[in-house]
Formats: C-alpha cells, sequence, structure tokens
C-alpha cells in the first residue's frame, strides 16, 4: 500500500456542509467529495523534499512553511472528515489551514529559490536519493522534487487568490 500526500482547497462553505452531513448521516460520513480540479497528489514528493531541506540546512523559514503546507495547522475544524471514507486511518486525520494561512503559506512557498536549493544536491542519484529519504529511488530525484514542489506552489497561488482553505491528509 502506498501512502501519498492529499489536499484539497475547500471553501468555509464545503466545509460547513460536511459537517452537516456527518451531523446527519448514521455513521458520520461526511460526504467528502472535492472537485478534482481543487485536489492534488503529491504523491511522497514534499516529504523528500522537506528531509532534503534538513539534511541541506535550508532557510528554517521555508522548512517550516513547506512543512505547513502539507500538515495543516489545525484539525479541530476538520474533525468530520476524520472518517474511513475520507482516509485510510493510516495517518493523522485530515487537518486544515485556514485562507488566511494559505495566502501566507504562499507567499513564503514563492520566495523559495529551489534552484539554488537544490543545487546543494549530490549529483550522484544514490546520494541525492539518501539525501531525500529516497530509498531504492530510481534515477536521480531533482525533477521529481522541482515537478512536485511545482504543483504545490501553483495550487497554493489558486488557493489564496480564490481565498480558499486547504484541507491536507495521507491517503
Amino acid at each position: 500500500m502506498a501512502l501519498t500526500q492529499q489536499l484539497a482547497r475547500v471553501t468555509p462553505r464545503y466545509l460547513e456542509q460536511c459537517r452537516q452531513n456527518a451531523a446527519a448521516s448514521p455513521d458520520n460520513d461526511p460526504q467528502w467529495d472535492p472537485p478534482q480540479d481543487d485536489t492534488l497528489d503529491l504523491d511522497w514528493a514534499i516529504w523528500g523534499l522537506i528531509s532534503f531541506f534538513r539534511w541541506a540546512h535550508v532557510d528554517t523559514k521555508h522548512l517550516d512553511a513547506l512543512d505547513r503546507s502539507i500538515s495543516g495547522d489545525n484539525s479541530s475544524d476538520v474533525a468530520c472528515l476524520d472518517h474511513p471514507e475520507v482516509y485510510d486511518g493510516f495517518d493523522a486525520p485530515p487537518a486544515l489551514l485556514a485562507h488566511t494561512e494559505v495566502a501566507q503559506v504562499a507567499d513564503i512557498l514563492n520566495a523559495i529559490d529551489l534552484d539554488q536549493a537544490l543545487s546543494l544536491l549530490p549529483s550522484n542519484s544514490t546520494e541525492a536519493a539518501q539525501a531525500c529519504g529516497f530509498e531504492g529511488f530510481n534515477g536521480h530525484p531533482r525533477d521529481y522534487l522541482v515537478q512536485h514542489f511545482t504543483a504545490l506552489r501553483s495550487f497554493y497561488n489558486t488557493a489564496a487568490q480564490r481565498g480558499l482553505a486547504v484541507v491536507t491528509w495521507v491517503d
């Protein structure tokens, strides 16, 4: 079973509807089904980028924002999503990053010079993979990291522009 990092952009109205659905359902099913265009599967790339940032001693502000982007801040506002129809229960329940925090995280993600940070990545594929915590990674992880970080940054920029919150979970 492969675990991957999931994100969804949501409105407060959508979260309230999920709460109401859960309260009305005999099994507390929130009927979680955000639009596909507002979801992002990051695979496990950002976990590797966080590991690499720690390994390379990248700016703590950037590391913290990257971590918040996939960990959220507040789980109590999305407690209704602690349900098997939303995630498999292997990791922590879904968490929320409120729309005001999304804008702050987006600003910091935009300030990260990924090329500069990745210049510290070893050129040897095996060593680079190890620096990211990717044991057994096939090939050099640079392109994989860039692709997923670019998707994350774009996702957050869109959420910030639209005033949306972000729900994070592992499934």
